[in-house]
């Protein structure tokens, strides 16, 4: 615990003491213009838009041509109130805003009095003039509804169309992660991001997990016309946003069950003695749960996620090839025979003779550690073993929002994954957020990017099996000039 407990620490700090900044990929904006009945533009006008599920609050004032903009908004849904005196104010629900999108909103005020309310329910128009770009936003239904395959929700971007995924990481990388190549690019061209920040892993450049599905919100995966903020990956960009409490109280709890009775044998795995093919024993378990709500109605709120994944198998189907008792007591004829070599007869040199040789011309040491092989009755040496491939996986999301009372929210998550199988592997990020509700500012002004990420990985490489040193005698008396178990 001293690692997760040093960084929330951190980013809990950073989260109070953040200045007036503003953070805009994990966030959407709103824009819009504000004319009379007449069409003549309306100045001054007062514009107000209100998060439903945790009241917060931003207002803006209409410029010379009626136009107004309200970047840097929480994803969520929203009311939005249009106010001026001696016009009836227009109030609109039901507006949803995804991760990076702009939707326009054009209103009419009609004449008369304050008091007088025009209110319309209706979602936001779908039509973003502002950007150039292609995306799809893969929504929190589609993500917790469709059949995921060990519930990876990266699988979901192909969704987007023009993607395909083209492998996994290897050993050497962060696992749980996913190459994936957009509309014919490169697959380390896709920039990944999580709340705002950066969320590439940093040695292949592919994408980092994302957080299992009950923890994320949403997110958007543009294939062309992407911004400039993604100019370090031109080929796609995929935007994804967790989820955060509100002030009603939420969560769920969830388990997966994968079991060896459920499922087929192999047909290549070893028959026992009841005349049955043996199983490899799988007893895969994913469990967990969220909780979210609010710490200080209005104010203050959290959310909270975690998601465990222990997997126990022993394949029993794994196919090697082993020296048979005949190949110890010197004869090779059949391994070297048609029936092993798919039709082809080899013949070995001298010293065999007639593919056999004298069993004192064998290496003491290979014949030593031959015995401690698996036996075969197979003349080719075939024999199925099993191994044992046990693994557990643990991903947990906290995060914390705080609402100011002149509208600017600060918000500081905390992920983590790691995956333990002899391989370990730790990922950990703090990005802490704060939204300057201050338009009259200059953007550029207003706009950085804060985040960060610590990976980890530890080798375990444990010898398994006999000791070299009970083998026979040490690699280097034999010849060679380095011992490759201990280095010398």
């Amino acid at each position: 615990m001293k690692f997760p407990l040093r960084n929330g620490c951190i980013c809990l700090l950073l989260v109070v003491l953040a200045p007036g900044v503003a953070w805009a990929q994990a966030t959407a904006q709103l824009n819009g213009k504000v004319t009379d009945e007449s069409g003549g533009v309306l100045p001054g006008v007062t514009v107000t838009v209100t998060q439903t599920d945790t009241a917060f609050t931003r207002s803006v004032v209409t410029d010379d041509a009626g136009t107004w903009l309200l970047p840097n908004l929480p994803t969520g849904p929203y009311k939005i109130e249009v106010a001026l005196q001696g016009f009836k104010t227009y109030v609109q629900t039901g507006i949803v805003l995804q991760v990076a999108a702009s939707p326009t909103i054009n209103t009419v005020l009609g004449v008369g009095n304050l008091e007088e309310t025009v209110s319309v329910e209706a979602a936001a128009p779908i039509v973003d003039v502002r950007s150039a770009g292609i995306s799809e936003v893969v929504e929190q239904e589609r993500i917790v509804e469709l059949p995921l395959q060990g519930r990876q929700v990266t699988d979901l971007i192909m969704l987007a169309g023009a993607a395909i995924q083209t492998g996994r990481p290897n050993s050497r990388s962060f696992q749980g992660g996913v190459n994936i190549s957009v509309a014919g690019g490169l697959d380390f061209g896709v920039m990944y991001m999580l709340d705002g920040a950066f969320h590439n892993d940093v040695q292949n450049a592919g994408g980092m997990p994302l957080p299992f599905p009950d923890a994320l919100q949403e997110f958007r995966v543009a294939t062309s016309g992407t911004a400039a903020a993604n100019g370090m990956h031109s080929g796609a960009s995929v935007n994804a946003v967790t989820k955060s409490g509100t002030n009603r109280l939420h969560g769920n709890a969830f388990e997966f069950l994968r079991d060896h009775r459920f499922n087929a044998t192999s047909p290549f795995a070893p028959i026992g003695k009841d005349g049955k093919h043996a199983d490899d024993g799988l007893k895969r378990n994913q469990f967990g749960g969220t909780a979210g709500g609010p710490i200080v109605h209005d104010k203050l709120f959290y959310f909270g996620a975690y998601q465990g994944t222990p997997t126990r198998v022993t394949p029993t189907d794994n196919i090697a090839y082993v020296p048979t008792a005949a190949m110890l007591a010197g004869d090779f004829s059949a391994i070297t025979s048609p029936a092993c070599n798919n039709g082809r007869q080899i013949a070995l040199r001298a010293p065999f003779v007639n593919n056999r040789v004298s069993p004192s011309l064998l290496s003491p040491a290979a014949l030593n550690l031959a015995k401690r092989l698996p036996t075969t009755t197979d003349p080719c040496g075939l024999t199925t073993f099993s191994l044992p491939s046990d693994r557990d996986e643990a991903q947990y999301v906290g995060r914390i929002d705080y609402d100011h009372a002149a509208g600017r929210r600060q918000h500081g998550p905390v992920g983590h994954a790691g995956r333990y199988d002899g391989l370990r592997h730790e990922h950990r990020e703090c990005r802490p957020v704060c939204v300057q509700p201050d338009d009259r500012q200059p953007l550029q002004q207003r706009f950085l990017r804060a985040g960060g990420s610590r990976h980890r990985r530890v080798r375990v490489l444990a010898h398994q099996g006999a000791d070299p040193d009970r083998v026979g005698p040490r690699v280097r008396d034999l010849g060679s000039h380095r011992d490759p178990w201990r280095g010398q």
